[in-house]
């Protein structure tokens, strides 16, 4: 079998040292264990992001695959492993390989599939279709090996926005106002547009940073992820900052992953000329609050394989990670490893 994708000349020799770490020889290999498991990671990335390269397929694939080796029963430790997987697939030398980004999004994966995480939050995430695409793949997934649901939100500047990002996914669009005179936000309403794990998934639409900030108290989010769409400045980056400042103030846990950043981000003017040694104002501003710093966009496949790792969106991948870790440790349970 001839597998051929994107940048596999430069990707091949690391791939292939993590593989024979784990005792397995090669791709087919590693595609072997995984059909005969029942594990279709192939399947599960591509359903996540139709538009994601072949690369990410595979790299899904070699995780997969080393968490059947092994012997991770469980899809926290899959999660983790997984991990393994995708760094293995960062060009040497790039800004995905320096920030170990493969690994962070299997440590964020773990998290997600940790009971001590209760709600996991987009930034601005209803400004891409990637981050309902991240969002549907969680609660597809997630709790279905979870003993205590996770609850998934968006969280992005404009109501309209949010309101037809719900519809048009099958969200619960929550709308909401501000009380500038005493901090608070309020509900008005709920709106579920379908039936189901989708319609559990809070879709909210923010006027400003301190609505945004008072929605993470809301809902008490204490994982969430930014995404570097076209309020990267004016919302999602002040939101986690502020967020994490008041979170540590009064003494409570929050996970921030600031998604996005990296050559090509063009809201700074040096970006324009320095290449790798400026990353723009989006990563700068990911670098102040950010517990993990993904690289490359939270939407655009292009963008990340630019960045080094794979071609698939940042959001997406994080559904993906999740999906692909539930699918191993079912595996596990019915006795297929």
């Amino acid at each position: 079998m001839a597998i051929e994708f994107e940048g596999y000349e430069r990707r091949i020799k690391q791939i292939n040292a993590k593989l024979n770490e784990y005792g397995i020889k090669d791709l087919e290999e590693a595609k072997k264990i995984c059909d005969d498991a029942g594990v279709d990671a192939y399947g599960i990335v591509q359903s996540t992001q139709p538009i994601c390269f072949e690369n990410a397929k595979w790299a899904y694939t070699v995780g997969a695959a080393l968490a059947i080796k092994h012997g991770d029963k469980k899809a926290k430790d899959a999660a983790k492993t997984i991990g393994e997987g995708l760094q293995s697939f960062c060009i040497p030398g790039s800004v995905a390989d320096d920030r170990k980004v493969g690994l962070g999004h299997g440590n964020l994966g773990a998290r997600l599939l940790d009971e001590e995480t209760k709600c996991f939050a987009f930034l601005a995430g209803h400004e891409s279709f990637a981050a309902a695409e991240g969002a549907i793949k969680i609660a597809l997934n997630a709790n279905t090996v979870r003993q205590q649901p996770l609850r998934v939100i968006l969280n992005g500047l404009g109501k309209d926005a949010a309101k037809i990002i719900s519809r048009v996914n099958g969200f619960t669009y929550v709308e909401t106002q501000f009380d500038y005179f005493t901090g608070k936000v309020n509900v008005l309403s709920r709106t579920p547009y379908s039936d189901g794990d989708r319609a559990k998934v809070n879709c909210y639409g923010a006027d400003d940073v301190r609505e945004g900030v008072a929605i993470m108290w809301l809902e008490d989010v204490d994982v969430s992820i930014t995404g570097n769409s076209t309020n990267p400045t004016r919302f999602q980056h002040p939101v986690a900052g502020t967020y994490k400042k008041e979170r540590i103030e009064a003494g409570r846990p929050y996970f921030s992953v600031a998604s996005g950043g990296g050559t090509g981000r063009t809201l700074h003017p040096d970006n324009m000329a320095a290449g790798p040694a400026s990353y723009g104002m989006t990563d700068t501003m990911g670098r102040m609050h950010s517990d993990a710093q993904f690289a490359g966009s939270s939407s655009v496949p292009a963008h990340v394989e630019m960045m080094g790792l794979i071609g698939m969106g940042n959001n997406p991948m994080v559904g993906a990670t999740v999906a692909v870790a539930v699918a191993v440790e079912k595996a596990a349970a019915e006795g297929k490893f």
